[in-house]
């Protein structure tokens, strides 16, 4: 045998090992969270102190949701995340953490009564998607921005079921909504007007709450234009996406605004 076979059998050995580490983060993170009940993902800044007021407002976001029954996930770290966490926690509520494991390292906060932690990003995702009926998202930098543009795009290619996605602090998202109209919308067209319609913005932690209270109970509260789906299309998956059909069977309308003329 070669060296380079050699090295092929070692490399492949690895990697199947790599998918059995894969599978268990899924088994585990399942088995945890399949009986937490109706839950609020909940985002933002890791860099958020106590005093900040985002922080504040995450705790009490957190501490009305448990008191409503419903439990708060977020990604089990410091700022916002703790700040939720703590405020599910000290209301008697669940808490989930989802932790990930980094190079410099990320510390579980204290708050968390369901603490798992992850060696991959995708599998942290799917337990985000999966176990939520909304995402309540607070000012943060790329990774909250990650969760909030993935949501945006299971919603809009139907992957999944359409739930609520709450930005709180408009100071902050304004000028990303501008240009999302201007740049994405209006200038380039790679989205479409409805597209904005798939989130919402509000200044109240109460009106998030309210928002994605009333998508548990059943009410229509987002992508009311959306089509619906039923049959083959609308079958869900255990990881709770859409299974979806074949690329021939169903296609999106596309925007149907006339091409501007070229400068």
């Amino acid at each position: 045998m070669t060296i380079e076979e050699i090295r092929h059998h070692s490399s492949f050995g690895y990697e199947a090992w790599r998918v059995l580490r894969i599978v268990g983060e899924f088994v585990e993170g399942f088995e945890t969270l399949a009986s937490i009940g109706p839950a609020v993902s909940i985002f933002g800044s890791a860099r958020m102190s106590p005093s900040d007021k985002w922080y504040q407002e995450a705790e009490r976001c957190g501490r009305l949701l448990a008191q409503r029954g419903t439990a708060v996930i977020t990604g089990g770290g410091p700022g916002v995340m703790e700040a939720a966490n703590k405020g599910a926690c000290e209301a008697g509520g669940i808490s989930v953490g989802l932790n990930i494991a980094l190079p410099m390292e990320q510390q579980p906060n204290p708050y968390q009564t369901h603490e798992l932690t992850f060696n991959y990003f995708f599998c942290r995702k799917v337990m985000f998607v999966k176990y939520a009926k909304g995402f309540i998202i607070f000012p943060g930098g790329y990774g909250t921005f990650d969760e909030f543009f993935e949501a945006l795009t299971l919603i809009q290619t139907f992957k999944i079921d359409p739930f609520p996605v709450v930005c709180v602090g408009t100071e902050f998202w304004n000028d990303l909504v501008k240009w999302m109209r201007r740049t994405l919308d209006e200038k380039f067209r790679t989205i479409s007007p409805e597209d904005l319609d798939l989130f919402k913005l509000t200044d109240s932690v109460e009106e998030a709450v309210e928002i994605v209270q009333a998508h548990i109970a059943g009410e229509p509260v987002t992508a009311a234009g959306l089509p619906q789906f039923s049959g083959a299309e609308g079958e869900v998956s255990a990881e709770g996406t859409r299974v979806g059909v074949d690329k021939h069977q169903h296609k999106r309308p596309r925007d149907k605004r006339p091409k501007k003329p070229a400068d």
